[in-house]
C-alpha cells in the first residue's frame, strides 16, 4: 500500500475478475509516440480472452481510423481491444453542431482529417478561414509542437478574446511524452485562453461526452448494458484519466510510468511507493489502484 492507501498492483490479473470492461488510455499506456510497449497490449488481450471488453479511449484530436492505423504501425495487435473512441470523434460532433463556420484551425495539417469526418457524417464540409473572420476556433494542438510553446500564441489569444470567439479544444491533454521529449498539446493553449477569460469547449477526457461514447461502444460490443461499477479505466494522467474516471464514478488504474514518472519515482520507469504516496496525498483525485506499467 502507498502512503495514500492506494494499492499497488503487480498485474491486471489481480483485479480482472471485478470488471467487465476496461477503458484504456493509449498514449502513455500503450505507446510513447515512438514505440509500443509490449506488456500493456498483452494485458488487454488477456483481459479480453477472459470475457472482458476493451475500449481504447484517447485524447488524440483525430477520428479513430487514423489512430487504429497508427496502432497497427506500432505493432499493437487488434486482439488487444474491441473498439476505439477519440477526442477527435467528440470534436467532430461539436464542429457539426456549429454549422459551416467559418472556423480557424490551430494545429498541424494532419488534424484536418476532422473536417473530412464532418463532411462524411453530415455531407457538409466546414469552411476554414482566417482568424479575424472565424466564428469558432478549433484547437487540435500547436502548429509545430517541437519548437513552439503556448507563449507563441499570445497575439492569437488576444484577438480571440477581443471578439469573444469560442475555442473547441480537440485534445485536453496539456503535455505528452514523445520518447523522452515533453511536448505541449492543445490543452495547454486552451488553459491559457481560459485564464484570459475566453470560452473553451473540451471534447475529450476528463469530460463526460467521450466517456458516454466509450461506454455505448462497450455496451454494443457486449450486447447489453454496462454496469459502471464493473468498469475500470486505465491511464497515466491525473488531470485527464484519473479526474475523468472519478468524475464519471468509475474506478481508475493509474499508470505511473507516464507523464507523472518524475513525480512518482526517479524517472527511470520504476515506482517509488513513498514518492507515489506523496504525489497522491497532494492530488485532487484518488485512483483505485496504481502500477508502474500496465501488465497482466
Amino acid at each position: 500500500m502507498t502512503q495514500a492507501s492506494t494499492p499497488i498492483l503487480s498485474g491486471l490479473r489481480e483485479v480482472a475478475d471485478r470488471y467487465d470492461v476496461v477503458l484504456s488510455d493509449v498514449w502513455g499506456v500503450l505507446h510513447d509516440g515512438k514505440r509500443a510497449f509490449p506488456g500493456p497490449a498483452e494485458a488487454l488481450a488477456r483481459f479480453r480472452q477472459g470475457g472482458g471488453t476493451v475500449v481504447l479511449i484517447t485524447n488524440a484530436p483525430r477520428p479513430n481510423a487514423p489512430i487504429r492505423e497508427q496502432l497497427d504501425a506500432f505493432g499493437v495487435p487488434r486482439d488487444a481491444y474491441d473498439d476505439i473512441v477519440t477526442s477527435g470523434d467528440s470534436t467532430v460532433a461539436l464542429i457539426a453542431a456549429r454549422g459551416e463556420g467559418p472556423f480557424y484551425h490551430i494545429g498541424p495539417e494532419r488534424d484536418r482529417a476532422l473536417m473530412d469526418e464532418v463532411q462524411a457524417r453530415t455531407g457538409r464540409r466546414p469552411a476554414l478561414g482566417a482568424l479575424d473572420e472565424a466564428a469558432h476556433v478549433i484547437c487540435s494542438g500547436l502548429f509545430d509542437d517541437r519548437s513552439e510553446t503556448p507563449d507563441h500564441y499570445e497575439a492569437t489569444y488576444a484577438s480571440m478574446r477581443e471578439r469573444g470567439v469560442e475555442m473547441i479544444c480537440a485534445n485536453p491533454d496539456v503535455v505528452v511524452h514523445v520518447g523522452d521529449q515533453l511536448i505541449f498539446c492543445a490543452g495547454a493553449l486552451a488553459e491559457r485562453y481560459e485564464a484570459l477569460g475566453g470560452t473553451v469547449l473540451y471534447a475529450g477526457k476528463p469530460h463526460a461526452p467521450i466517456y458516454d461514447l466509450a461506454l455505448s461502444l462497450a455496451a454494443r460490443s457486449r450486447g447489453r448494458d454496462v454496469d459502471p461499477r464493473r468498469v475500470l479505466t486505465v491511464g497515466d494522467g491525473m488531470r485527464t484519466d484519473v479526474a475523468g474516471a472519478v468524475g464519471q464514478g468509475l474506478d481508475c488504474l493509474f499508470v505511473t510510468n507516464g507523464i507523472h514518472r518524475d513525480d512518482t519515482g526517479p524517472g527511470d520507469g520504476t515506482l517509488d511507493p513513498a514518492a507515489l504516496g506523496r504525489f497522491l496525498a497532494a492530488a485532487p483525485h484518488r485512483p483505485a489502484f496504481a502500477m508502474p506499467d500496465l501488465a497482466w
